[in-house]
């Protein structure tokens, strides 16, 4: 079987040119990640697989779920998708969506995952500092992640910096077992 991602991406891709063609990506996000919400809940999709449910019915209880009012390209997409039983896959396209999204408005998402909590000003100084490596205006997302024991682990798109103490210890035990 496919990879999810494969899946997804010419969805993905044919959404996004018809919201870039209608000149209103930002205004599909909410409902997609609705969607994608409803799509990802457990007991939803236990529904959603039940076969005596119809592709009408389907569609009536996502959009209803999702509390978005979906019309044209959306709503046909999400159509395609029942149809073609790719639901599972509607999750990476909302994520494949908001890449393409950030990289037409030259912004990335910075996820940072820190030790211990950040103020807004060490995360204001952090992505200053990210500035120079990544030519993208950096959206910062903080997360906790004791695990790390210090420093901190930023991902933007697949790179990843990792300073922590936790990638050290990693670092120095792999040496001296080599």
């Amino acid at each position: 079987m496919a990879e999810i991602s494969t899946i997804a991406r010419p969805y993905a891709q044919a959404l996004f040119a018809a919201a870039t063609a209608a000149g209103n990506t930002g205004a599909w996000l909410p409902a997609l990640d609705a969607i994608a919400a409803v799509v990802q809940h457990p007991e939803v999709a236990v529904a959603l697989g039940n076969p005596q449910l119809s592709d009408a019915r389907r569609y009536e209880l996502i959009a209803g779920m999702a509390g978005e009012t979906l019309a044209g390209p959306l709503a046909e997409l999400l159509r395609v998708m029942i149809e073609n039983n790719r639901l599972s896959a509607v999750p990476e396209l909302a994520a494949q969506f908001h890449v393409l999204k950030n990289a037409a408005d030259g912004v990335a998402d910075c996820v940072i995952e820190s030790a211990f909590p950040m103020n807004d000003g060490e995360v204001t100084s952090l992505v200053k500092a990210l500035s120079s490596k990544f030519p993208l205006q950096l959206k910062p997302v903080v997360r906790l992640n004791p695990a790390l024991i210090g420093g901190v682990r930023v991902t933007v798109g697949d790179r990843v910096l990792d300073s922590s103490v936790r990638a050290r210890l990693d670092a120095m035990q792999a040496r001296l077992t080599a």
